[in-house]
Protein backbone atom coordinates (compact mmCIF):
# COMPACT_ATOMS: atom_id res chain seq x y z
CA UNK A 1 0.00 0.00 0.00
CA UNK A 2 2.90 2.15 0.92
CA UNK A 3 6.15 2.20 -0.53
CA UNK A 4 8.66 3.49 2.60
CA UNK A 5 11.45 1.84 1.68
CA UNK A 6 12.65 3.50 -1.56
CA UNK A 7 10.87 6.97 0.17
CA UNK A 8 13.87 6.55 2.48
CA UNK A 9 16.29 6.10 -0.33
CA UNK A 10 15.32 9.40 -1.91
CA UNK A 11 15.69 11.27 1.22
CA UNK A 12 18.68 9.23 2.85
CA UNK A 13 21.04 12.08 2.52
CA UNK A 14 19.21 14.55 4.42
CA UNK A 15 17.71 11.68 6.85
CA UNK A 16 20.95 9.92 8.09
CA UNK A 17 22.54 13.09 8.82
CA UNK A 18 19.77 13.94 11.29
CA UNK A 19 19.62 10.79 13.33
CA UNK A 20 23.35 10.57 13.68
CA UNK A 21 23.28 14.29 14.52
CA UNK A 22 20.94 13.37 17.89
CA UNK A 23 23.10 10.01 18.34
CA UNK A 24 26.03 12.21 18.67
CA UNK A 25 24.23 14.72 21.29
CA UNK A 26 23.08 11.86 23.27
CA UNK A 27 19.82 13.78 24.02
CA UNK A 28 17.62 10.90 23.19
CA UNK A 29 14.24 13.14 24.89
CA UNK A 30 12.83 15.96 24.65
CA UNK A 31 16.26 17.10 22.72
CA UNK A 32 17.01 20.15 20.23
CA UNK A 33 15.57 18.48 17.46
CA UNK A 34 12.46 17.92 18.80
CA UNK A 35 11.87 21.94 19.52
CA UNK A 36 13.21 22.43 16.21
CA UNK A 37 10.31 20.19 15.18
CA UNK A 38 7.43 21.63 17.26
CA UNK A 39 8.70 24.73 15.88
CA UNK A 40 8.50 24.43 12.02
CA UNK A 41 5.30 21.69 12.22
CA UNK A 42 3.79 24.97 14.02
CA UNK A 43 5.17 27.48 11.60
CA UNK A 44 3.94 25.19 8.78
CA UNK A 45 0.54 24.59 10.01
CA UNK A 46 0.08 28.59 11.18
CA UNK A 47 -1.17 27.44 14.76
CA UNK A 48 0.45 28.86 18.22
CA UNK A 49 1.70 25.64 19.62
CA UNK A 50 2.50 22.22 18.45
CA UNK A 51 3.53 19.69 21.40
CA UNK A 52 4.77 16.10 20.02
CA UNK A 53 3.34 12.81 22.15
CA UNK A 54 4.31 9.57 21.37
CA UNK A 55 1.82 8.33 18.96
CA UNK A 56 -1.43 9.97 17.57
CA UNK A 57 -4.03 7.80 20.01
CA UNK A 58 -2.09 10.01 23.06
CA UNK A 59 -2.51 12.87 21.16
CA UNK A 60 -6.31 12.38 21.08
CA UNK A 61 -6.66 10.89 24.58
CA UNK A 62 -4.29 13.79 26.26
CA UNK A 63 -6.73 16.51 24.30
CA UNK A 64 -10.01 15.16 25.37
CA UNK A 65 -8.31 15.14 29.28
CA UNK A 66 -7.37 18.74 28.85
CA UNK A 67 -10.48 19.73 28.38
CA UNK A 68 -11.64 19.20 31.64
CA UNK A 69 -14.19 16.99 31.12
CA UNK A 70 -16.83 14.81 33.27
CA UNK A 71 -17.39 11.00 33.57
CA UNK A 72 -20.23 10.63 31.44
CA UNK A 73 -19.94 13.92 29.70
CA UNK A 74 -20.66 12.82 25.99
CA UNK A 75 -18.38 13.68 22.54
CA UNK A 76 -20.07 13.38 18.88
CA UNK A 77 -18.04 11.19 16.78
CA UNK A 78 -18.62 9.61 13.08
CA UNK A 79 -19.49 5.77 12.73
CA UNK A 80 -17.17 6.01 9.94
CA UNK A 81 -13.99 5.63 11.19
CA UNK A 82 -10.48 4.05 13.24
CA UNK A 83 -11.20 2.56 16.93
CA UNK A 84 -8.78 4.89 18.19
CA UNK A 85 -11.42 7.92 17.58
CA UNK A 86 -13.71 6.47 20.13
CA UNK A 87 -11.90 4.50 21.89
CA UNK A 88 -10.05 6.98 23.76
CA UNK A 89 -13.90 8.25 25.29
CA UNK A 90 -14.57 5.53 26.55
CA UNK A 91 -11.83 5.06 28.40
CA UNK A 92 -11.75 8.25 29.87
CA UNK A 93 -15.23 7.15 31.10
CA UNK A 94 -17.23 9.76 28.37
CA UNK A 95 -19.46 8.85 26.36
CA UNK A 96 -18.71 8.45 22.43
CA UNK A 97 -21.76 9.56 20.62
CA UNK A 98 -21.80 7.98 16.96
CA UNK A 99 -23.38 9.66 13.77
CA UNK A 100 -23.52 9.15 10.83
CA UNK A 101 -21.04 10.26 7.74
CA UNK A 102 -21.83 11.99 4.04
CA UNK A 103 -21.85 9.38 1.49
CA UNK A 104 -19.51 11.37 -0.75
CA UNK A 105 -17.10 13.05 1.47
CA UNK A 106 -16.74 10.02 4.00
CA UNK A 107 -16.94 12.75 6.66
CA UNK A 108 -19.16 13.40 9.58
CA UNK A 109 -22.84 14.87 8.73
CA UNK A 110 -23.66 17.89 10.26
CA UNK A 111 -27.26 17.67 10.49
CA UNK A 112 -26.70 14.49 12.37
CA UNK A 113 -24.25 16.41 14.89
CA UNK A 114 -27.58 18.42 15.31
CA UNK A 115 -29.78 15.73 16.08
CA UNK A 116 -27.42 13.86 18.29
CA UNK A 117 -27.08 17.11 21.39
CA UNK A 118 -27.97 16.70 24.29
CA UNK A 119 -27.75 18.11 28.09
CA UNK A 120 -24.90 16.31 28.79
CA UNK A 121 -22.89 16.77 25.12
CA UNK A 122 -19.54 19.04 25.45
CA UNK A 123 -17.07 18.12 22.30
CA UNK A 124 -17.75 17.45 18.92
CA UNK A 125 -14.51 15.74 17.14
CA UNK A 126 -14.88 15.52 13.70
CA UNK A 127 -12.65 13.24 11.46
CA UNK A 128 -10.83 14.54 8.43
CA UNK A 129 -10.65 10.69 6.49
CA UNK A 130 -8.26 9.73 3.80
CA UNK A 131 -7.13 13.41 3.53
CA UNK A 132 -9.89 15.90 3.05
CA UNK A 133 -11.55 18.05 5.97
CA UNK A 134 -14.65 17.75 7.10
CA UNK A 135 -17.36 20.29 6.93
CA UNK A 136 -15.36 22.70 9.64
CA UNK A 137 -17.89 26.21 9.14
CA UNK A 138 -20.67 23.61 9.95
CA UNK A 139 -19.08 21.50 12.73
CA UNK A 140 -17.81 25.76 13.77
CA UNK A 141 -21.45 26.76 13.83
CA UNK A 142 -22.85 24.22 15.80
CA UNK A 143 -19.76 24.18 18.46
CA UNK A 144 -20.60 28.02 19.00
CA UNK A 145 -24.35 27.68 19.14
CA UNK A 146 -24.17 25.29 22.09
CA UNK A 147 -20.72 26.04 23.76
CA UNK A 148 -19.15 23.05 22.76
CA UNK A 149 -15.66 22.12 21.86
CA UNK A 150 -13.75 20.66 18.82
CA UNK A 151 -11.01 17.80 19.06
CA UNK A 152 -9.84 17.34 15.14
CA UNK A 153 -8.40 14.11 14.60
CA UNK A 154 -6.09 15.27 11.42
CA UNK A 155 -4.05 11.90 11.79
CA UNK A 156 -5.22 11.41 7.52
CA UNK A 157 -5.06 14.75 6.27
CA UNK A 158 -1.91 16.68 7.84
CA UNK A 159 -1.19 19.35 5.04
CA UNK A 160 -4.76 19.61 3.69
CA UNK A 161 -6.08 23.24 3.51
CA UNK A 162 -9.62 24.53 4.38
CA UNK A 163 -11.51 27.46 2.59
CA UNK A 164 -14.11 29.20 4.22
CA UNK A 165 -17.18 30.32 2.38
CA UNK A 166 -15.31 33.88 2.84
CA UNK A 167 -12.31 32.77 1.31
CA UNK A 168 -9.72 32.42 3.69
CA UNK A 169 -7.77 29.30 4.13
CA UNK A 170 -6.53 27.46 6.67
CA UNK A 171 -4.49 24.08 7.23
CA UNK A 172 -6.59 21.00 8.36
CA UNK A 173 -6.29 20.60 12.42
CA UNK A 174 -5.95 23.96 12.90
CA UNK A 175 -9.28 25.13 12.98
CA UNK A 176 -11.11 23.57 16.02
CA UNK A 177 -9.93 24.10 19.71
CA UNK A 178 -7.86 21.72 19.47
CA UNK A 179 -5.62 19.67 16.68
CA UNK A 180 -4.32 16.09 17.10
CA UNK A 181 -2.50 13.88 13.96
CA UNK A 182 -0.17 10.72 13.92
CA UNK A 183 2.90 10.43 12.74
CA UNK A 184 2.67 6.48 11.72
CA UNK A 185 5.12 5.60 9.39
CA UNK A 186 2.42 5.35 6.75
CA UNK A 187 0.59 8.43 7.20
CA UNK A 188 1.38 11.46 5.08
CA UNK A 189 4.29 12.84 7.34
CA UNK A 190 5.54 9.37 9.04
CA UNK A 191 8.38 8.77 11.37
CA UNK A 192 9.99 5.84 12.09
CA UNK A 193 8.28 4.27 14.63
CA UNK A 194 5.85 5.55 16.91
CA UNK A 195 4.71 9.82 17.22
CA UNK A 196 2.18 12.24 17.34
CA UNK A 197 1.61 15.58 17.99
CA UNK A 198 -1.56 17.91 19.46
CA UNK A 199 -2.35 21.68 17.61
CA UNK A 200 -3.54 24.36 19.49
CA UNK A 201 -3.81 28.48 19.25
CA UNK A 202 -4.88 28.52 23.02
CA UNK A 203 -1.92 29.36 25.40
CA UNK A 204 -3.70 27.83 28.18
CA UNK A 205 -4.42 24.52 26.54
CA UNK A 206 -0.98 24.14 24.97
CA UNK A 207 0.05 24.73 29.39
CA UNK A 208 -2.48 21.95 29.40
CA UNK A 209 -1.34 19.49 27.07
CA UNK A 210 2.36 19.57 28.33
CA UNK A 211 1.04 19.04 31.68
CA UNK A 212 -0.96 16.51 31.14
CA UNK A 213 1.97 14.39 28.70
CA UNK A 214 4.45 14.84 31.62
CA UNK A 215 2.82 12.96 34.07
CA UNK A 216 1.04 16.15 35.07
CA UNK A 217 3.67 18.34 36.09
CA UNK A 218 4.63 21.56 35.52
CA UNK A 219 7.30 21.44 37.78
CA UNK A 220 9.84 18.63 38.21
CA UNK A 221 8.00 15.88 40.91
CA UNK A 222 5.54 18.36 41.31
CA UNK A 223 2.25 16.72 39.99
CA UNK A 224 -0.77 18.99 40.02
CA UNK A 225 -3.07 16.39 38.55
CA UNK A 226 -3.28 12.83 37.43
CA UNK A 227 -1.27 12.65 33.59
CA UNK A 228 0.53 10.35 31.69
CA UNK A 229 4.12 9.94 30.13
CA UNK A 230 3.47 10.47 26.22
CA UNK A 231 6.46 12.27 24.55
CA UNK A 232 7.88 12.33 20.91
CA UNK A 233 10.90 10.46 20.97
CA UNK A 234 14.32 13.30 19.65
CA UNK A 235 15.47 10.77 16.71
CA UNK A 236 11.84 10.60 15.82
CA UNK A 237 11.66 14.35 15.79
CA UNK A 238 14.72 14.59 13.52
CA UNK A 239 13.42 12.28 10.90
CA UNK A 240 10.04 14.63 11.08
CA UNK A 241 11.56 17.65 10.74
CA UNK A 242 13.01 16.28 7.34
CA UNK A 243 9.87 14.56 6.08
CA UNK A 244 8.41 18.26 6.85
CA UNK A 245 10.29 19.94 4.03
CA UNK A 246 8.65 17.71 1.60
CA UNK A 247 5.40 17.53 2.84
CA UNK A 248 3.61 19.25 -0.38
CA UNK A 249 5.82 17.63 -2.43
CA UNK A 250 4.58 14.27 -0.74
CA UNK A 251 0.88 16.00 -1.12
CA UNK A 252 1.33 16.72 -5.02
CA UNK A 253 2.94 13.23 -5.88
CA UNK A 254 0.09 11.53 -3.83
CA UNK A 255 -2.49 13.62 -5.98
CA UNK A 256 -0.65 13.05 -9.11
CA UNK A 257 -1.18 8.95 -8.22
CA UNK A 258 -5.05 9.66 -7.91
CA UNK A 259 -5.22 11.83 -10.87
CA UNK A 260 -3.87 8.94 -12.80
CA UNK A 261 -7.07 6.45 -10.76
CA UNK A 262 -9.53 9.34 -11.59
CA UNK A 263 -8.79 9.27 -15.59
CA UNK A 264 -8.65 5.19 -15.42
CA UNK A 265 -11.64 4.94 -13.71
CA UNK A 266 -14.15 7.67 -14.56
CA UNK A 267 -16.24 5.75 -16.81
CA UNK A 268 -16.47 2.35 -15.06
CA UNK A 269 -20.22 1.84 -14.20
CA UNK A 270 -19.54 -0.13 -10.72
CA UNK A 271 -16.47 1.76 -9.21
CA UNK A 272 -16.95 5.62 -8.43
CA UNK A 273 -14.06 7.53 -8.11
CA UNK A 274 -13.08 9.33 -5.14
CA UNK A 275 -15.18 12.59 -3.87
CA UNK A 276 -13.25 16.06 -4.41
CA UNK A 277 -15.09 18.91 -2.12
CA UNK A 278 -14.76 22.13 -2.73
CA UNK A 279 -13.88 23.77 0.54
CA UNK A 280 -10.71 21.58 0.90
CA UNK A 281 -7.81 20.02 -1.06
CA UNK A 282 -6.69 16.36 -0.62
CA UNK A 283 -3.80 14.53 0.07
CA UNK A 284 -4.89 11.44 -0.35
CA UNK A 285 -3.47 9.46 2.37
CA UNK A 286 -5.85 7.18 0.78
CA UNK A 287 -7.53 6.41 -2.68
CA UNK A 288 -10.55 4.88 -1.40
CA UNK A 289 -13.17 3.56 -4.57
CA UNK A 290 -16.91 2.93 -3.66
CA UNK A 291 -17.29 -0.34 -5.35
CA UNK A 292 -20.79 -0.92 -6.12
CA UNK A 293 -23.64 -3.76 -6.84
CA UNK A 294 -22.04 -6.25 -3.79
CA UNK A 295 -18.70 -6.43 -6.22
CA UNK A 296 -16.10 -5.19 -3.52
CA UNK A 297 -15.20 -8.09 -1.92
CA UNK A 298 -14.72 -10.10 -5.28
CA UNK A 299 -12.45 -6.96 -6.16
CA UNK A 300 -10.05 -7.30 -3.43
CA UNK A 301 -9.60 -11.17 -3.96
CA UNK A 302 -9.24 -10.35 -7.74
CA UNK A 303 -6.51 -8.16 -7.11
CA UNK A 304 -4.97 -10.48 -4.05
CA UNK A 305 -4.82 -12.97 -6.89
CA UNK A 306 -3.11 -10.56 -9.24
CA UNK A 307 -0.62 -9.37 -6.26
CA UNK A 308 -1.70 -6.10 -5.98
CA UNK A 309 -2.32 -5.55 -2.04
CA UNK A 310 -5.83 -3.45 -1.22
CA UNK A 311 -7.56 -2.50 2.27
CA UNK A 312 -11.02 -1.90 3.29
CA UNK A 313 -11.21 1.18 5.66
CA UNK A 314 -13.17 0.15 7.46
CA UNK A 315 -15.02 -2.88 7.07
CA UNK A 316 -17.55 -2.54 10.18
CA UNK A 317 -18.92 0.27 11.63
CA UNK A 318 -18.17 1.57 15.27
CA UNK A 319 -21.35 1.04 16.71
CA UNK A 320 -21.01 -2.97 15.65
CA UNK A 321 -17.72 -3.49 17.48
CA UNK A 322 -17.96 -5.22 20.69
CA UNK A 323 -15.96 -2.76 22.48
CA UNK A 324 -18.30 -0.34 21.18
CA UNK A 325 -21.89 -2.11 21.36
CA UNK A 326 -22.60 -0.25 24.69
CA UNK A 327 -22.71 3.30 23.18
CA UNK A 328 -25.27 2.85 20.37
CA UNK A 329 -28.99 2.06 20.80
CA UNK A 330 -29.75 3.23 16.61
CA UNK A 331 -30.29 0.22 14.74
CA UNK A 332 -28.41 1.17 11.73
CA UNK A 333 -26.42 4.67 10.23
CA UNK A 334 -27.30 3.79 6.74
CA UNK A 335 -24.73 6.05 4.80
CA UNK A 336 -22.07 3.99 7.52
CA UNK A 337 -22.89 0.75 6.66
CA UNK A 338 -23.26 1.59 3.32
CA UNK A 339 -20.14 2.51 3.01
CA UNK A 340 -18.59 -0.33 5.07
CA UNK A 341 -19.96 -2.74 2.46
CA UNK A 342 -18.62 -0.42 -0.43
CA UNK A 343 -15.14 1.04 -0.07
CA UNK A 344 -11.98 -0.25 -1.15
CA UNK A 345 -8.40 1.67 -0.96
CA UNK A 346 -5.84 0.96 -3.50
CA UNK A 347 -2.04 1.68 -3.24
CA UNK A 348 -1.25 5.02 -3.07
CA UNK A 349 2.48 7.16 -2.23
CA UNK A 350 5.01 9.29 -3.14
CA UNK A 351 7.34 6.21 -5.07
CA UNK A 352 4.20 5.09 -6.99
CA UNK A 353 5.85 4.01 -10.40
CA UNK A 354 3.78 4.60 -13.59
CA UNK A 355 4.06 0.82 -14.85
CA UNK A 356 3.34 -0.48 -11.37
CA UNK A 357 -0.15 1.80 -11.14
CA UNK A 358 -0.85 1.15 -15.37
CA UNK A 359 -1.01 -2.52 -13.88
CA UNK A 360 -3.28 -1.86 -10.53
CA UNK A 361 -5.36 -0.20 -13.06
CA UNK A 362 -5.02 -3.19 -15.54
CA UNK A 363 -5.94 -5.39 -12.78
CA UNK A 364 -8.97 -3.39 -11.47
CA UNK A 365 -10.58 -3.05 -14.93
CA UNK A 366 -10.01 -6.87 -15.73
CA UNK A 367 -12.67 -7.31 -13.07
CA UNK A 368 -15.45 -4.41 -13.32
CA UNK A 369 -15.44 -4.18 -17.19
Amino acid sequence: MVDLKSQYKRLKKEIDPAIQAVIDSGTFIKGPALKTFEKNLAKYLGVKHVIGVANGTDALQIALMALDLKLGDEIIVPAFTYAATAEVIGLLGLRPVMVDVYEDTFNINTDKIRKAITPRTRAIVPVHLYGQTSDMEGVLSIAKEFGLKIVEDNAQALGADYSFSSGQQVKSGTIGDIGCTSFFPSKNLGCFGDGGAIFTNSDELAEDVRMIANHGQRKKYYHDVLGVNSRLDTIQAAVLDVKLKHLDDFAARRNKVADAYDVAFADLNEIEIPFRSNFSTHVFHQYTLKVKNGRRDGLKVHLQDKGVPSMIYYPLPLYKQDAFKEYFTEAKLVNTELLCDQVLSLPIHTEMQEDVQAYIIKSVKEFVQ
